[in-house]
């Protein structure tokens, strides 16, 4: 199985770049998705990857073969770099039945026809979609028209599978049960797959890693629990994460213990960071988690601003001094608007951005001071 590698590679339109001086690699049986807001250049990442799109300069390696070099004028087309491709329409063939829609490419490659229907059953199997075999794509609902185009894709057993949002067409609860499938076919096929999504829970839910992009330039490649517990900045903590989480403006001053004071709506916090660092201003940004505000008996004074009751949690939304506050309470609670209530800090997972870069500090632990 293969490790991709990207080198400084670029994707220019005239004045407009798609994708900026890109460094990755994705290793070898990795689950990789490239998320982003639209227009980003997660897409193009992903098309100049399978070399449905040329880059403008840079490398790429599949598995040990330079299949782009723009130095050395290398361009190795997509049908030679051994990989799938699932798009967001599926693309089935209307006119054929499931079988010989699967095993239409590998009839084009001349397999023997033994060998085909071995790896068609094999493929039906795996899917769960044996009953459907005779079957038209018009006859399938939307999750079966997905299985079968991930059948035909995986049917030559490409080295890499690339899939461009094939879940978006399908309603949320049919999208929830296909990315638990994707995740027990990415182990089961012990294949490298390369997905792109603009939603953020996608992301979290099945990658291995997240490689997050703001307009063609990358923010960070991480894992998933990496990039929501200690985001590179501002943006990323913004973009990971639902609810999102509460951006405060505050001024921090350290203090002789190492801590540091942080005032924020008038309000004064003593933050504990959990390693050293260096402040360079005064002005920061504190981000915390809506998990790690808790509705209390004393603490904070703040008024309940709106509740979203959802069964198992419910959303607060908090007025301190007219900042607004978002807090997610577990269990079946809840309360009146403009309700009187205090709140606190838990955990150790908030963090101090720096206000003019943006960039993450330091995470730590964040508590009222005493009077």
């Amino acid at each position: 199985m293969p490790e991709i590698i990207l080198e400084n590679v670029t994707k220019r339109w005239g004045k407009f770049v798609g994708v900026d001086n890109l460094n990755m690699v994705i290793k070898d049986r990795g689950f990789v998705t490239l998320l982003g807001p639209s227009g980003c250049g997660k897409t193009t990442t992903l098309r100049m990857i399978a070399g449905l799109e040329t880059p403008t300069s840079g490398r790429i390696i599949i598995d040990g073969v330079t299949v782009f070099d723009s130095e050395k004028g290398i361009n190795i087309s997509p049908a030679k770099r051994n990989v799938g491709f699932l798009f967001q329409n599926y693309a089935l063939w209307p006119h054929m039945t499931v079988y010989q829609n699967i095993a239409f490419g590998l009839e084009n490659l001349k397999w023997k026809k033994e060998d085909i229907k071995k790896r068609v059953d094999e493929l039906l199997k795996m899917l769960k979609i044996e009953e459907f075999v005779a079957r038209y794509p018009s006859e399938l609902s939307g999750g079966q028209q997905q299985r079968v185009a991930i059948a035909r894709t995986l049917a030559p057993n490409p080295k890499v599978l690339f899939m461009d949002e094939p879940l978006s067409n399908l309603d949320a609860k049919l999208r929830l049960e296909m990315r638990t499938e994707l995740k027990r076919l990415h182990n089961e096929t012990n294949s490298t797959f390369v997905y792109v999504t603009h939603d953020q829970l996608e992301a979290m839910t099945l990658a291995t890693e997240v490689c997050l992009m703001k307009n063609g330039i990358l923010q960070q490649y991480d894992p998933p629990l990496t990039v929501y517990a200690k985001p590179n900045n501002l943006f990323v903590a913004d973009f990971v994460g639902n609810p999102a989480m509460n951006f405060i403006d505050a001024k921090a001053t350290k203090r002789e213990d190492g801590t540091y004071s942080v005032i924020f709506a008038g309000v004064e916090t003593i933050f504990t960071p959990n390693e050293d660092f260096e402040l360079p201003s005064e002005n920061v940004v504190l981000g915390v988690r809506p998990e790690y505000i808790e509705i209390a008996k004393k603490g904070i004074k703040a008024k309940v601003y709106s509740t979203l009751p959802a069964g198992m949690e419910t959303t607060v939304k908090i007025n301190v001094n007219d900042d607004i506050l978002t807090s997610v309470v577990f269990g079946i609670i809840d309360y009146a608007v403009d309700e009187k209530v205090h709140f606190d800090f838990k955990g150790n997972g908030i963090i101090l951005f720096d206000k003019e870069t943006s960039n993450r500090l330091v995470d730590g632990s964040l508590a009222i001071a005493k009077k």
